[in-house]
């Protein structure tokens, strides 16, 4: 006798992965308001702290340091052990960097708070592997789209985060901790919960990719066949080219804008708003962004962010300082092109990027990122001590048109 599946098993295995996307998605809402504390006041921590500029750049730099460290280590959990574990472990350990933050203020001690500011990193490099792993929930068709989704949940939380500052802040002074510190106490308890969402509700677990040669041949092209490996070469190359340039880039212009602005009279709460648009336009496209990467591919995709970065570089640098409009409207067009960049490199990377070594992979091109950052965030408050802002913005819009010829020399096919 012919035994029958129960309908209702059918239908629960075809929800789980709807399910598992929809608990990433409520962690990344929780990571991006912990991640957007780093962002918001670190710059004016540190500025603080050594009463200097030109050392402003520092706690961006440590803890863009913290996260290549994390998504290296990060991405050989997730190859090993599954995504769950690793993106659950990531958020932990950003919780304890928040907390070192915390304790580093109230204490008065620079080296704590600097060692936090690198252990506080691995959020950073979390929230970015979490969009490997949303692709892998979803069909070949849909990647794009679904990688989009898991960035864009990060948009609440961190467009939130920076218009926390003054709130934070107060907390932070009514218990006796310097009022900078204050976002970190939000980022302390966002990255413990999303921890905890994950470890709890992950389920199924979205598991590293299968060997081509153990799996059942519908394993999408990686680079085989005639000439197969040089192209999927090229493309892991392109791909991290075009998101290590767009870091930089981002990086070095966001840190000193809230210190640029802070300097012609504006005040931190203006400056979190302009970094919240700007957080958000790194994020909010992120659909749209992984629909064109579905329907165009992510060479082009790529290709266009070089143009869009050269313009908000341009535009930071001939806003006049006293325009908090104009200075917000350079930052959201480094945001989309950033963007564009990210989800762009991160197809080209991941299509290429053989299937039994690609969590690893796609952690190292993440590693790649983080330097590039950690490169930006602290050359940026050299380079305006010694040049000034304008020069800053201008040379990195500059540098983001090297993403063209790179995507043009690619040695791939769509």
């Amino acid at each position: 006798m012919t035994r029958t599946v129960p309908a209702p098993a059918t239908a629960d295995a075809s929800r789980a992965p709807g399910r598992a996307l929809t608990v990433l998605v409520v962690s990344q809402v929780l990571g991006g308001a912990g991640m957007a504390a780093g962002i918001t006041v670190g710059a004016l921590l540190a500025q603080d702290l050594f009463d200097s500029t030109s050392l402003s750049g520092l706690p961006v730099a440590l803890f863009t340091l913290g996260a290549a460290l994390g998504a290296a280590a990060l991405g050989r959990v997730c190859q090993h052990r599954g995504r769950r574990v690793g993106l659950a472990l990531g958020n932990g350990v950003a919780a304890a960097g928040s907390a070192g933050v915390v304790a580093g203020a109230a204490a008065h001690r620079p080296v704590l708070l600097l060692a936090a500011l690198f252990v506080y990193g691995a959020g950073t490099a979390t929230g970015l592997l979490a969009r490997y792993a949303g692709a892998e929930l979803a069909p070949p068709g849909r990647r794009g789209r679904a990688t989009g989704t898991v960035l864009v949940a990060m948009t609440l939380g961190a467009v939130a985060g920076p218009n926390l500052v003054g709130p934070t802040g107060v907390l932070a002074q009514a218990w006796g901790i310097p009022r900078l510190a204050g976002p970190f106490l939000l980022a302390t308890a966002a990255y413990t919960a999303a921890a905890l969402v994950l470890l709890v509700w992950l389920r199924p677990l979205p598991a590293p990719p299968v060997p081509a040669a153990a799996g059942t041949g519908t394993e999408e092209p990686s680079g085989g066949g005639p000439h197969g490996p040089a192209r999927g070469a090229s493309g892991v190359v392109t791909g991290a080219t075009v998101m290590v340039t767009a870091q930089l880039v981002m990086i070095s212009v966001m840190t000193m804008t809230p210190v640029h602005l802070t300097g012609h009279g504006h005040g931190t709460q203006t400056a979190g708003l302009v970094i919240a648009l700007h957080v958000g336009a790194m994020l909010l496209p992120s659909p749209l962004s992984g629909l064109l990467v579905d329907r165009a591919g992510g060479g082009p995709v790529a290709a266009v962010s070089g143009g869009v970065l050269l313009c908000g570089g341009l535009f930071a640098a001939l806003a006049p300082p006293a325009s908090v409009v104009l200075s917000a409207c350079a930052l959201v067009l480094l945001g989309i092109g950033w963007n564009l960049a990210l989800i762009g490199g991160t197809a080209l990377l991941t299509h290429a990027a053989p299937a039994e070594t690609r969590a690893t992979v796609q952690g190292l091109a993440d590693v790649g990122m983080s330097v590039a950052g950690a490169t930006g965030g602290m050359v940026s408050g050299l380079v305006v001590t010694g040049s000034g802002y304008p020069v800053l913005a201008a040379a990195a819009g500059a540098l983001a048109v090297a993403v063209i010829p790179a995507v043009a020399l690619r040695g791939s096919p769509r």
